[in-house]
């Protein structure tokens, strides 16, 4: 039991560890966000003081760009497209754990060919898919691709979970009479939360920080994203750092409050099975 408690300590500090490092380089945008652009090139280590603070870029990015508008933009399709994955990617992983038909393996193969062959490749048909669909320049067109992106993962790692759910548990709601809808809804989603979480942050930080697709769907100027209307900063020759520093700044709280809210799922499905 020791050795249980032990490994399970070892694996939690190891996340923790491999936490604070990824957590650097968003705490180095945050304090050079607020300093002059002397101060930043100065020495962009140093936290800001009464001659480095300022306060510039954030007043250039909301005063001076769209940003409110690319924002709302980046948060609906993200929103949107997380839904989207973690529901149908839950009942298509419920479907091929539970029940038996003939193809079952072949179409558990063809998603899992979905998480080897990067979706970029077909960046040429799905534009012509999408202009013929007349969805240029829209944000459905990025929150389809998005959730056809993220299906193959979340089906991959909610299957698993799905098929560790004990049999008698679920056999003894049908015999209750219980329908298959309430058994999802009501008994299987509830006891796979950790992977939910799990694929809900591993979902939403590619979505969430994608340039390649809003640039060839949606590079209109309604239907931006932050990544993409972050660029209007960065030129060829001169780059405004301190609105750039900004944006970027205002663009990682979402993904930061999606951290704190799922963290604690989050480890759980990480950490499931890790330790025997």
């Amino acid at each position: 039991m020791k050795k249980i408690k032990a490994g399970g300590l070892v694996v939690q500090l190891t996340l923790l560890c491999y936490t604070l490092l990824a957590l650097f380089p968003i705490v180095l945008i945050l304090i050079n966000s607020v300093k002059t652009r002397a101060g930043i090139f100065d020495d962009p280590l140093a936290l800001p003081n009464s001659d480095t603070f300022s306060l510039i870029g954030f007043h250039k990015v909301l005063a001076k760009s769209d940003f409110l508008l690319y924002f709302g933009n980046s948060l609906s399709v993200t929103l949107i497209s997380l839904a989207l994955i973690l529901l149908f990617g839950a009942m298509a992983a419920w479907a091929l754990s539970e029940y038996k038909f003939r193809g079952n393996r072949l179409l558990a193969l063809f998603l899992a060919i979905g998480i080897m062959v990067p979706i970029r490749l077909g960046t040429v048909s799905i534009l012509e898919l999408i202009v013929k669909l007349d969805l240029i320049n829209t944000l459905t067109a990025l929150v389809l691709v998005y959730t056809a992106q993220g299906l193959p993962l979340a089906v991959m790692i909610l299957s698993e979970f799905i098929a560790q759910v004990p049999k008698e548990l679920k056999e003894a709601a049908r015999c209750d009479g219980v329908g298959e809808y309430k058994i999802f809804f009501q008994i299987i989603l509830p006891l796979i939360r950790p992977a939910v979480a799990t694929v809900a942050v591993f979902t939403m930080i590619p979505v969430w920080n994608d340039l390649w697709f809003p640039l060839i769907l949606a590079p209109g100027d309604s239907t931006k994203t932050v990544t993409l209307g972050v660029q209007q900063f960065i030129g060829q020759y001169v780059t405004d750092w301190n609105a750039v520093l900004a944006s970027l700044s205002l663009a990682v709280i979402p993904v930061l409050i999606m951290y704190v809210i799922f963290s604690r799922q989050l480890i759980r499905g990480l950490t499931s099975g890790a330790v025997k």
